[in-house]
C-alpha cells in the first residue's frame, strides 16, 4: 500500500512538474533568442529553442554566420545568447556534457582535453558570443518582448593570455575587456557592461 502510494506522489509530481514547463510559442522565442544579437544579424540568424515537450530543436535555419539559442523554459531567468557558427562544436560538446550531468568544472576539463587532443575543433579566429538577460518578470511570453535587459559581450580567443593580448585578467574599471582562463582552449575576452538601475 505505501508503495502504491509512493508511486502515486512521484507520478503526480512528475505530472506536476511537465504541466509547469510553460514553452512560449515558436515565433516567440525566434523574435526573443535574437536579441542578443546585433540588430543587423538578427533576421536572418539560426535559431534554436524548445518544442512543447520542452526537446531543445531547430527552431529556424539562417543563412548568416550567427547562431542563436532561446531562453530555457527549464532555468530561472530569461537568457538567450547568439554566437559565431564556428563557435558551434565547442557550444555543441558543452550541452552535451551538461545533459550528461557533468558539473561546469568536468565540462572545462573534457573540452580542454579534447581539444588538446584534436577531436574538439576551435575557432582559429576571434569569435564573439553575445548573452541576454533579464528577470522572468521583465519577459513577456505572448509577445516575446523583454523589458530592461542585459547585454554582455564575450569574444573567445583559444589559448590566448595576458601577455598575449596586453588584456587585465579583471577589469579596473566598469566595461574594461578582461581575459578569462589565459592560456586555455576557452580563453576569452569578457566585456560587462554597466547595468542601469532599473535593469539590476
Amino acid at each position: 500500500m505505501k508503495k502504491t502510494i509512493t508511486t502515486a506522489i512521484l507520478a503526480m509530481a512528475g505530472f506536476s512538474a511537465f504541466a509547469q514547463l510553460n514553452v512560449p510559442s515558436s515565433e516567440v522565442q525566434v523574435k526573443s533568442a535574437v536579441l542578443a544579437a546585433p540588430s543587423d544579424k538578427r533576421a536572418e540568424a539560426t535559431v534554436y529553442g524548445y518544442n512543447a515537450n520542452g526537446e531543445f530543436v531547430l527552431l529556424r535555419k539562417g543563412t548568416n554566420e550567427m547562431v542563436c539559442l532561446a531562453d530555457d523554459p527549464n532555468q530561472k531567468g530569461f537568457s538567450t545568447s547568439c554566437y559565431h557558427q564556428d563557435l558551434e562544436p565547442f557550444m555543441t560538446r558543452g550541452r552535451e556534457l551538461r545533459k550528461a550531468g557533468k558539473s561546469a568544472q568536468e565540462i572545462f576539463d573534457s573540452r580542454e582535453q579534447e581539444v588538446k587532443s584534436g577531436k574538439l575543433v576551435m575557432p582559429k579566429q576571434p569569435s564573439t558570443l553575445f548573452v541576454y538577460g533579464a528577470p522572468d518578470e521583465n519577459f513577456n511570453q505572448a509577445t516575446g518582448e523583454v523589458k530592461e535587459g542585459y547585454l554582455r559581450y564575450v569574444v573567445y580567443i583559444p589559448y590566448a593570455t595576458s601577455e598575449s593580448t596586453g588584456l587585465p585578467l579583471k577589469p579596473d574599471a566598469p566595461a574594461m575587456p578582461w581575459i578569462m582562463h589565459p592560456g586555455t582552449h576557452g580563453a576569452h575576452i569578457m566585456i560587462n557592461p554597466p547595468k542601469d538601475k532599473a535593469a539590476q
